[in-house]
């Protein structure tokens, strides 16, 4: 019998195993204080591998940033994002969203604000948070179209609302609102000006 597939197997665990250091690497460095310079060769050494073993791994330094936040996301609960949005009730499913995205913004959120904070600095992480965020925006976006659907909001409001959603659902706001208060309380807070956002828009913005 041929060793071959057992072989294989040993290989591509041990490249996953080395793709998980990588990661745990970036994201240690992402969130260190002061803010460490962020590339491939830094989170090679962090990580005590070669820089290529992390350009065979990733291709590129982008490439490694959109894994590494998939994988913060991911230990952050962010992948039950698709039982949210799979929701009949499009209140029930934003309630869901904020919900999610407060408990990601409060897992860790100093070394977020750090990330955050360094994006001035770093002009392709701030892409990289660029397009996380505008997720997020198309989540928003995807709900309120169901308000419309069912009569909630008034079409013409959506523009608007969506950009409120956005902001009330924002790292900012959050870690602002969680400073003088439980991430229970900050929640709850955080779901009532979203209720209120959405009244407004009901009444088309008045």
């Amino acid at each position: 019998m041929s060793p071959r597939p057992y072989r294989s197997k040993v290989r591509a665990d041990a490249a996953g195993e080395t793709r998980a250091r990588i990661v745990s690497a970036a994201a240690e460095l992402l969130g260190a204080t002061p803010y460490a310079p962020f590339s491939l060769e830094s989170v090679a050494k962090k990580a005590g591998v070669t820089r290529l073993t992390v350009y065979n791994q990733f291709g590129s330094r982008r490439a490694l940033l959109e894994a590494t936040f998939d994988q913060i996301a991911l230990t952050a609960g962010l992948d039950r994002l698709g039982d949210a949005m799979a929701e009949p009730d499009p209140h029930r499913s934003l309630a869901l969203v904020v919900e999610r995205f407060c408990a990601f913004w409060d897992a860790d959120q100093y070394a977020l604000l750090r990330l955050h904070a360094a994006r001035a600095l770093d002009p392709e992480l701030e892409e990289a948070l660029y397009a996380r965020n505008e997720r997020r925006r198309h989540l928003l976006r995807v709900i309120a179209g169901r308000l419309v659907q069912r009569g909630d909001v008034k079409a013409q409001s959506v523009p608007e609302l969506v950009d409120v959603l956005h902001v009330l659902t924002s790292l900012p706001v959050f870690s602002d609102l969680r400073k003088r208060r439980s991430a229970g309380k900050t929640r709850q807070l955080i779901l009532q000006m979203v209720e209120d956002a959405i009244g407004r828009a009901a009444r088309g913005g008045r």
